[in-house]
């Protein structure tokens, strides 16, 4: 089953956020909790983790990119039964 990671909320005010940086690359495995991703926000750094363990299939913003608040980041690729 694929699922997608999506950019938290983070606050009343943040609106967008820059891909920082990458942790994990594609064909990686990822425990659920494992940083995958670190975000840059207007005023804090955060690291995004795996919401259920799997691999990393894709990633869907590249270092740099700005995106908005529940836009996606990643898909992974779970077992159904976790």
């Amino acid at each position: 089953m694929k699922l997608s990671v999506k950019v938290p909320k983070l606050g009343l005010t943040t609106e967008q956020v820059i891909v920082s940086e990458w942790v994990k690359t594609p064909g990686s495995d990822v425990t659920k909790g494992e940083i995958i991703v670190i975000l840059e926000a207007d005023k804090a750094t955060v690291e995004v983790d795996a919401p259920m363990s799997g691999r990393l299939i894709q990633q869907l913003a590249d270092v740099g990119t700005e995106l908005s608040i529940g836009e996606p980041l990643a898909l992974l690729e779970v077992s159904s039964d976790e």
